[in-house]
């Protein structure tokens, strides 16, 4: 009998050494948590970089298409400012608005401030 508590206290202690280690110790529930958690933080920025990598590729496709000349000069004239030989570029340049001046001071008020 004395031989079976010993065991039975042994297996006791086991178990809970166990447990603490499952839960607190290195690679416990609280470090998958904190993986987990990573983990989905890094699928979505997977999700928006495959966005941005295909949009790239639909770009690149474009510029590389027979039709892509178009898109080229497009971008050659939007962002660079560039014109075709023979060509005469216009700049309309649209004056600012003078700037308003504040109302003169009225005279009346002057005067019946200074008067006794």
């Amino acid at each position: 009998m004395r031989a079976l508590r010993i065991v039975l206290v042994l297996l006791a202690a086991l178990l809970v050494w166990l447990q603490y280690r499952l839960w607190f110790g290195n690679g416990g529930a609280g470090d998958v948590a904190q993986l987990q958690g990573q983990v989905a933080q890094q699928a979505h920025q997977n999700d928006g970089l495959r966005q941005r990598n295909a949009a790239l590729a639909a770009e690149v496709a474009d510029l590389k298409s027979p039709t892509g000349e178009a898109a080229v000069e497009e971008r050659a004239r939007s962002e660079l400012g560039m014109i075709r030989p023979g060509e005469v570029f216009y700049r309309v340049v649209e004056t600012p608005a003078p700037p308003t001046l504040p109302p003169p001071p009225d005279s009346d008020a002057d005067d019946a401030e200074n008067t006794p």
